[in-house]
């Protein structure tokens, strides 16, 4: 059995055989999170079952891979979950989407904002901006600062993500604050309008928020595939109509979205 690549590179002419044949038995450990036996483990790998043996009491030992001390079968370790979690936590989410954030800025000549969900709010996490527009209007976001989440587009990506439940205690924790006229107020209306943004894949914001500025955000996906963040397009409202802001915008936020998922480990789609 041959390793499959992980990653988008020729393979080298100098690969050490120990390590591939290690790659390739953490790879099928990891279909089988009940474990294998050495012989199963053998004949998914290809490895006859000395050579395998030999591999195996090494990443025992290492911990990156543990046996059953009745059954005998072998699971992936609890070293790798360490590992797995350093990396994790080396990600800086705005240093990776930045390039994108810009991209999309630049492609719209609008601007661009990065947001995460925090105790029901949404925090701004990075903010591109292409240059003054033709209005000479600017938005007054700015990074560190909070907006509640059910009035905005970025928030309703984040909330649709979450259990129903969580959006009805957000409610009774902190309300749905009138913003402006266009805001949702009602919890019922609320938990509809999520159910079709999460179907929809994206949200808009028609001045919810604040008068003079819409916006329409998607959802970012961490590596385990959960909304982790979201992006939105901001633009002001008296150049561009709600319906010309959806048809026009609605791909390129979500494609952005998708490509900075796919840079955190996103697999799906």
């Amino acid at each position: 059995m041959l390793a499959k690549p992980t990653l988008q590179t020729a393979r080298p002419n100098n690969i050490v055989q120990s390590i591939e044949r290690v790659s390739i038995i953490l790879d099928v450990l990891s279909e089988y999170p009940q474990g294998l036996s050495l012989g199963h483990l053998s004949g998914e790998t290809g490895l006859n079952k000395g050579t395998a043996h030999r591999l195996l009491s090494s990443l025992v030992f290492l911990d990156y891979v543990r046996q059953d001390a009745e059954t005998k079968k072998y699971a992936l370790g609890f070293k790798l979950v360490e590992l797995g979690n350093r990396l994790l936590s080396q990600i800086d989410i705005r240093t990776e989407a930045r390039p994108f954030l810009m991209e999309l800025a630049e492609r719209t000549k609008e601007t661009v904002h990065l947001v995460i969900l925090d105790r029901f709010e949404v925090l701004y996490l990075d903010k591109v901006e292409a240059g003054v527009q033709p209005t000479g209007l600017r938005m007054v976001s700015m990074l560190g600062s909070r907006i509640p989440a059910h009035c905005s587009a970025v928030g309703k990506v984040l909330l649709a993500a979450l259990p129903e439940e969580n959006v009805k205690e957000m409610s009774q924790k902190r309300g749905l604050p009138l913003r402006t006229k266009n805001t949702i107020t009602d919890l019922a209306k609320l938990l509809e309008h999520l159910k079709r943004v999460k179907k929809n894949g994206y949200a808009l914001d028609d001045e919810e928020n604040e008068i003079g500025v819409r916006c329409i955000g998607a959802p970012v996906h961490n590596q385990q595939g959960d909304v982790t963040a979201a992006i939105s397009i901001s633009v002001p409202a008296i150049r561009i109509e709600t319906l010309v802001l959806q048809t026009a915008y609605k791909d390129w936020v979500m494609q952005t979205a998708l490509k900075i998922s796919r840079k955190l480990g996103y697999k799906r789609r």
